[in-house]
């Protein structure tokens, strides 16, 4: 069986989450072409594991201080390139196309009728339950920008055929150091949270940004981005401040770390997400990144974790079937050994 996978690169979450699919998938004799888009090539870090891939420009939005910008993003897009790319990919070289919500691959394949599965975070929100949450224009985007015939979505907690995330089971080390805090914010102005972080040094903080290099400022330590780096940070951290992207919360739920999360401003899959996370009593939401928020949260942190089975693995094994199992199937099968704990 051939298979293209398509992965959108703008945000590290999609990247990583299809970095574990990739190890995963290479156990089983299915023959797969992987597809990113979104980012320069320059900003990609990692990419071993996706071996010869292939690279379009796809579709990316824009950021400015922790907000998202629809005119700029409107604007910088190239349109014409994007459905050029759409015309000449070759997918009905393919048996299946597999997009985690990369446009490309899947606009490709709706419009040759190559069968495709969407598997990721935002898929999610078509079940119904997530659906009706959402704004007349929020449907249309979650329904269009990169369209499947099967979705298979993904969610912290049963709902309707998503299934649990994907995390990183060998790495699945729980507890940390109680004064050390990873902070994750890619969408913020980090000389504004370096600023923020600078007061608090009671605590020992790892900062990781795009544009961060290598240095030391006393209790914080700044690190551009590294999968590997980033986490053995993670995993020695009690504690993780992050935007509200979707994988970085999974993984310190799974590890019982306290998380806070910050949502970018104007971006409402990260609005929802939040919001879902803080009904949950899963993270504490912050509407800004200042030194008071950050310290209360630290003092009153409340960490939970969740448990979730080895997804990663069966995903790969019902792919390289085929696909052929009901996804009502796979998600209750893997909803069966789920268990919420407080930590």
């Amino acid at each position: 069986m051939k298979i293209l996978y398509g992965i959108q690169g703008t945000g590290n979450g999609h990247l990583s989450r299809c970095h574990t699919m990739a190890k995963s998938l290479a156990k089983y004799n299915v023959d797969i072409d992987y597809l990113i888009s979104g980012r320069d090539v320059a900003g990609l870090f990692d990419m071993d594991v996706f071996g010869d891939y292939q690279w379009q420009q796809g579709l990316s939005f824009v950021t400015e201080k922790g907000r998202l910008r629809r005119r700029k993003t409107l604007l910088n897009n190239d349109w014409s390139q994007f459905w050029q790319d759409v015309k000449k990919l070759p997918v009905k070289n393919y048996d299946l196309v597999i997009t985690d919500y990369e446009p490309v691959t899947a606009w490709a394949a709706k419009k040759a009728g190559v069968r495709c599965i969407g598997l990721g975070r935002q898929y999610a929100f078509q079940e119904p339950e997530l659906f009706r949450r959402l704004s007349w224009w929020q449907k249309k985007l979650i329904s269009s920008f990169a369209p499947c015939s099967e979705p298979v979505g993904m969610h912290w907690l049963s709902t309707g055929n998503a299934i649990p995330p994907v995390v990183r089971h060998e790495e699945n080390n729980c507890g940390g150091l109680m004064q050390r805090v990873v902070v994750y914010l890619p969408f913020e102005d980090p000389r504004h949270v370096i600023e923020q972080l600078q007061p608090l040094d009671n605590y020992e903080f790892s900062f990781f940004h795009p544009l961060a290099k290598r240095e030391s400022l006393g209790h914080i330590e700044c690190y551009p981005p590294s999968r590997a780096e980033f986490a053995a940070h993670f995993n020695k951290a009690s504690a993780i401040l992050s935007n509200a992207g979707f994988e970085t919360s999974c993984e310190a739920l799974s590890q019982g770390k306290a998380l806070a999360v910050k949502p970018l401003t104007g971006q409402f899959e990260q609005k929802w997400n939040a919001q879902i996370l803080q009904e949950q009593g899963l993270a504490h939401v912050l509407k800004r990144i200042d030194s008071v928020s950050i310290d209360s949260w630290l003092t009153q942190r409340n960490p939970q974790r969740l448990y979730w089975p080895s997804v990663a693995d069966e995903l790969a094994q019902w792919i390289s079937k085929g696909a052929e199992q009901p996804v009502t199937e796979l998600s209750a099968g893997l909803w069966s050994r789920n268990e919420k704990t407080a930590v």
